[in-house]
């Protein structure tokens, strides 16, 4: 207890302290970032693939391959997938595997995020991670005895579970892990906005629990413009279809302003193939610039999601498309 006291509360009250632009300033000072749809549907076989196939993935994934690819694109952020519908997760974790009961366990042995924050934290690229708000749809045992129910219901149950699981990771990852971009926040008003725990507060501490400056969004899903939800989150979500679509308050006269959104960090999450994860880049070098530009300029945020290889490399073509990005920005 009184370790608790000395170390433990200390980071209760510095998250008590920080804004939510203050958690999300790097974000705004590194403009722009990559994300990456990492998953047993993208580069497996969905829900078809064995323990074996996606640990064997995870082993061969060439985290200083990608961290190189980053820094070449001059990225300042690099955001990736814990896991989605088919339930393989590419990080162990003790809390998920004794809720479901699956053996061997859908979560890889090995820590992908611990090895991919060495990589990139020496080059200065701050790492993100991916989560749903819900359990994987695909997955008949964990939808069952992670007490989910997909629609507008409270799962009081469920939630009390999911925030354990993002818990232990956020215990384990610590500050390694600069933010948290959590999906499917569908129902905001049934499920996080109760006066009791869970609601939105209890599943921001959960996250902030290793880090207390982590930068937190929860994705309701495509919305324009975009908004932010919640006083809990530090960015806004921002998934955009369509980024010609996007305006920012006050865009009339150039320059204009975006750097924030009712307290949060303006952030537009879209991707340069033609849908997440999938397909030859939608877009010219010069369009992408441009998109870029039309938001980063004003102090808000862009974050490009981009095919991944089964090796953990970038989509060759994407690659270069994100170095174009990169050089125009830094001016070069």
């Amino acid at each position: 207890m009184r370790r608790f006291n000395r170390v433990i509360l200390p980071l209760v009250l510095l998250s008590a302290v920080l804004s939510g632009q203050q958690r999300a300033e790097w974000m705004r000072q590194a403009r722009w970032g990559v994300m990456t749809h990492y998953l047993a549907d993208t580069v497996g076989k969905g829900t078809e693939t064995t323990v074996e196939e996606w640990n064997r993935l995870i082993d061969n994934f060439d985290v200083e391959g990608l961290a190189r690819q980053l820094e070449a694109a001059r990225a300042g952020y690099y955001l990736i997938t814990l896991g989605q519908n088919s339930g393989f997760y590419l990080s162990p974790n003790g809390s998920y595997d004794k809720y479901v009961g699956i053996k061997p366990s859908k979560c890889s042995r090995r820590d992908l995020i611990a090895d991919l924050a060495k990589a990139l934290g020496p080059r200065g690229i701050k790492l993100m991670t991916y989560l749903p708000a819900g359990a994987p749809d695909r997955d008949a045992v964990a939808m069952k005895t992670l007490e989910w129910k997909r629609g507008p219901y409270s799962n009081l149950e469920f939630q009390k579970k999911w925030e354990q699981v993002i818990r232990e990771w956020s215990l384990r990852w610590g500050s390694r892990v600069a933010g948290w971009w959590f999906d499917g926040c569908y129902w905001p008003n049934i499920m996080y906005r109760g006066a009791e725990p869970p609601n939105f507060a209890s599943f921001a501490a959960a996250a902030r629990a290793g880090n207390p400056a982590s930068a937190l969004a929860f994705n309701r899903g495509v919305l324009y413009p975009i908004i932010s939800i919640t006083e809990q989150e530090d960015y806004t979500a921002g998934e955009i279809n369509e980024p010609g679509r996007v305006r920012c308050s006050g865009q009339a006269d150039a320059p204009f302003r975006c750097a924030e959104v009712d307290g949060a960090q303006y952030q537009m999450l879209s991707y340069l193939g033609q849908t997440w994860g999938k397909g030859p880049p939608r877009f010219s070098n010069d369009e992408a610039i441009k998109h870029t530009r039309n938001l980063s300029d004003g102090g808000g945020a862009v974050t490009w999601d981009v095919p991944i290889e089964a090796s953990g490399l970038i989509s060759a073509p994407f690659a270069e498309q994100l170095k174009s990005i990169g050089k125009a920005l830094a001016g070069k």
